[in-house]
């Protein structure tokens, strides 16, 4: 099978899953290019409440594939960081359900997501150094945002794996699970995402990242979507909000 990018949306939940078995799901350079326009069409997919990211099989991405890295010197490390990029500023709550190996680019995808579950026997390995490659700054800031400067550069000196359980110690992941219930938890908790406001996720991510976000804004949306109306009514005759927001178009 050709390495791609497969899709599916149910129940509100986009899944994208990195499918290059024959490589552990090493990342193609075609499979970079492909990442960031099906983003920004799942993005505007009003049926799209949450995103699931993931890889075909027992693998979750062991990172670029290398013989792309001597047909185009440089070309990959580039177009891996418009994909991370992309992937961190989609406008839903995203995730990562990681089993297997997360490597290297693997590793800069996860890490691009919002919140990563992961498999008991999951490992994890930040690999630029095996390679002589220097990571871009914006991935570099990132990973320390996640796990601090120590652990940061343990993984990025060393280009040594670490197990789940080091990694949830460290924040790299945010839930670790027993072996064969990664795929129930993560179906469970993006059903639960799926059902809260999105305008309330929206304004939290934008709020979570990088610079001060728009309050005016945002508080203008929660003005006039209806949604805290409709939150504060479900919750007094208790029964389950339907909020209604969407991110304006354009």
């Amino acid at each position: 099978m050709e390495p791609q990018l497969r899709h599916a949306v149910a129940d509100g939940v986009a899944t994208v899953v990195i499918d290059h078995q024959a490589k552990r799901n090493a990342m193609t350079a075609d499979m970079w290019r492909a990442l960031p326009p099906l983003l920004a069409a799942l993005a505007a997919d009003p049926s799209v409440r949450t995103l699931v990211l993931t890889g075909a099989g027992d693998t979750f991405c062991a990172g670029a594939d290398i013989s792309s890295l001597r047909a185009e010197p440089g070309r990959p490390q580039e177009l891996a960081v418009r994909a991370e990029e992309a992937l961190a500023a989609f406008p839903k709550p995203t995730l990562a359900a990681i089993r297997g190996y997360c490597v290297g680019g693997g590793c800069q995808l996860a890490a691009a997501c919002d919140l990563r579950f992961a498999d008991e026997g999951a490992a994890f390995a930040v690999t630029p150094a095996k390679l002589g490659i220097v990571y871009p700054a914006s991935t570099t800031r990132r990973l320390v945002s996640l796990v601090g400067p120590s652990t940061a550069k343990y993984l990025l000196f060393s280009g040594e794996s670490i197990d789940a359980a080091r990694a949830l110690r460290t924040g790299l992941v945010d839930e670790v699970l027993p072996a064969g219930e990664l795929d129930a938890r993560v179906k469970e908790f993006t059903r639960v995402l799926a059902s809260r406001s999105l305008l309330t996720q929206a304004a939290a991510k934008e709020f979570a990242g990088p610079g001060e976000g728009r309050e005016a804004y945002w508080a203008e949306q929660m003005r006039e979507s209806g949604d805290t109306a409709e939150g504060v009514a479900a919750f007094l005759e208790r029964r389950q909000p339907r909020f209604a927001w969407t991110p304006p178009r354009g």
